[in-house]
């Protein structure tokens, strides 16, 4: 399985509950998240956690450019509208994309564990991706059985950074 992910304390927990059933590779592919110092940060402590899960980590190129061409016109968009939906869309676009090219039949994203994404969005996104690519979605609401809380524990158990904004300026400007 590929495995979108975008955040050290999320992965954490998701990717450990996912490894009980696939063999997990990861994808770092986040250019939404600002500003670059932020963005190396947050990799650095993705490079810890795969090393501690023993995983593959896959880290896709920093490309704030594109990401700031396809949601400036959503930028006054409230958090969970549709610059969100744009960001969800891109970012699992690239994942399938990534999936095909390696031949990993299967990708899922571990973002529904955040209280502030919205499961049903995001499942949605990857289904449609998936159809596209002819590859298959695991769809999820990782917060679901407390998996936020568990999260929150797990990384500050570990010492992990934890961000307080998705990572785009936008969700820092309203958080």
């Amino acid at each position: 399985m590929l495995a979108h992910l975008c955040c050290a304390p999320d992965a954490l927990y998701v990717v450990g509950l996912l490894q009980a059933e696939y063999e997990v590779v990861g994808l770092f592919y986040n250019p939404n998240i600002h500003p670059e110092e932020e963005y190396q940060l947050r990799l650095s402590e993705m490079r810890r956690v795969a090393e501690h899960l023993k995983f593959k980590l896959i880290e896709d190129i920093y490309d704030p450019e594109t990401w700031f061409r396809l949601t400036e016109k959503f930028k006054a968009e409230p958090e969970k509208g549709r610059r969100c939906h744009i960001c969800f869309a891109w970012r699992l676009d690239r994942t399938a994309r990534k999936a095909r090219e390696l031949q990993i039949p299967i990708f899922t994203t571990i973002m529904s564990v955040s209280p502030w994404k919205n499961a049903a969005v995001l499942n949605r996104i990857g289904r449609l991706t998936a159809r596209k690519y002819g590859l298959s979605f695991v769809e999820a609401d990782f917060k679901k059985k407390d998996g936020f809380n568990r999260s929150v524990r797990l990384s500050r158990e570990f010492g992990l950074y934890r961000q307080n904004y998705c990572g785009c300026l936008y969700s820092r400007r309203s958080g």
